[in-house]
């Protein structure tokens, strides 16, 4: 019996965008660099960096397409109506970035050479921070890490929060038919996990993250740490009646591959 054909790879990139006018082209550039369309989601921004984002798309209609925001949803809300659009105009793979030139941009190639290779799986940034980043950070980022492998009853996740990821589409889009994610800064953790919980393989990759180069954070210490404390929450309770399931994969999961 032959072996069937690999289905087309298709990727493209989708960045959340809320007034970070200053580091945007930046990012864009070197999106397109890699010859990666790109989607972005203008999330209810300024007038300035909306004027920023129209310039850009105005520049290379081709490649760039422009979605918005009426009211801002967040940065999970800007991602997923960017996931919806990809999807449907037939990509297979969204590489999802940010918008404040933290991720490292040279690392594209090898995060779309990996979910090439491994299209039923997700591949997820693993952050290797600079002095740039806060030490309160790195602590808060270790908790959430703890709760994680909680709820899923292993280290497979090894960073749940880094923004720098490679979705397979179809399994992204079943998740969300079904179920209704967070929108908020809640929404890198809780797609993860859900994943994860279906069954997507995760690969981990390394990858250098430095603070905002503009110096901009959209991170609410009061609400987003009540969202994220309470997705914990209810991933947690989640995860009790998943527990067997997620027991018997680790059992049953080739040697070396736990």
């Amino acid at each position: 019996m032959q072996n069937q054909p690999r289905a087309a790879f298709r990727p493209c990139a989708v960045i959340p965008v809320y007034n970070h006018e200053h580091a945007i082209g930046a990012v864009v550039a070197a999106v397109l660099a890699r010859d990666l369309p790109c989607i972005l989601v203008d999330d209810a921004s300024s007038t300035s960096c909306a004027a920023v984002l129209d310039a850009l798309a105005a520049a290379d209609p081709d490649r760039v397409t422009l979605l918005r925001h009426a009211v801002n949803r967040g940065k999970g809300g800007a991602v997923l109506t960017g996931i919806q659009y990809a999807a449907t105009a037939g990509y297979t793979h969204a590489l999802q970035i940010d918008a404040d030139g933290q991720h490292c941009t040279d690392d594209i190639p090898r995060f779309l050479q990996q979910a090439a290779a491994k299209p039923k799986s997700l591949i997820a940034g693993c952050p290797q921070y600079d002095d740039s980043v806060p030490s309160v950070r790195l602590y808060a980022r270790y908790l959430t890490h703890v709760w994680v492998w909680i709820n899923t009853l292993s280290l497979d996740i090894k960073d749940s929060m880094c923004g720098f990821r490679v979705y397979p589409l179809p399994s992204l889009v079943r998740l969300v038919q079904r179920t209704k994610l967070g929108e908020r800064m809640n929404f890198d953790i809780e797609v993860l996990v859900r994943l994860y919980w279906d069954g997507v393989a995760i690969v981990n990759l390394p990858t250098r993250v430095a603070y905002p180069t503009d110096g901009i954070s959209h991170f609410r210490a009061g609400l987003d740490n009540l969202l994220i404390s309470r997705l914990h929450a209810t991933l947690f309770f989640g995860m009790l009646w998943r527990a067997p399931r997620l027991l018997g994969r680790r059992l049953l999961a080739p040697r070396g591959v736990r």
